[in-house]
């Protein structure tokens, strides 16, 4: 009884040991950035080393949920490193307050719709994760926040499209 208590105990401690390091926890990737281009308009700028497609969507304060990369066939599109996304900026409304921005990278083109869909599900949750959504191959999702701000003109070459969530 005596050995087993003993070889127990030496069990318990060699655990303890491998569980307590002191290792920090790992860092936060950043897989896009955003950068202000006007008072009211943005650049999405994907890092290096992301998966080769992806979709942008900003949810604002009132609600809206706005799908930025709009394409005819509705896929997500390919998106090089340390270049903006479809090589333009962005306007978000003033009147519609701060936004979060989802940029979700992926491994293949993956349906636009999908994604709006689920957001609309998940519009009253604090926090979107890419384990939340259900989306084929692999995928990775950074959110961002901007908040326009009144003043200035746009850019002529700044575009924003709107995602009908069906909410009347």
């Amino acid at each position: 009884m005596t050995r087993w208590t003993g070889w127990l105990t030496v069990m318990a401690l060699g655990a303890g040991v491998v569980g307590c390091d002191d290792a920090k926890p790992p860092a936060k990737v950043v897989r896009a950035l955003v950068k202000r281009t006007g008072p009211a308009t943005m650049e999405i700028i994907p890092v290096e080393g992301q998966l080769p497609y992806c979709m942008i969507f900003t949810t604002s304060e009132k609600g809206v949920i706005r799908q930025l990369t709009l394409t005819r066939d509705n896929r997500s599109i390919r998106c090089d490193a340390n270049r903006p996304v479809a090589n333009t900026s962005f306007r978000v409304p003033v009147k519609e307050g701060k936004v979060r921005v989802y940029v979700f990278f992926s491994d293949e083109p993956v349906q636009t719709a999908w994604v709006a869909r689920q957001l609309y599900e998940l519009r009253d949750r604090e926090r979107i994760t890419a384990m939340d959504m259900r989306l084929p191959g692999r995928l990775f999702m950074e959110t961002l926040e901007f908040t326009p701000e009144t003043g200035g003109v746009a850019d002529a070459g700044t575009r924003a499209m709107t995602v009908d969530s069906g909410a009347r």
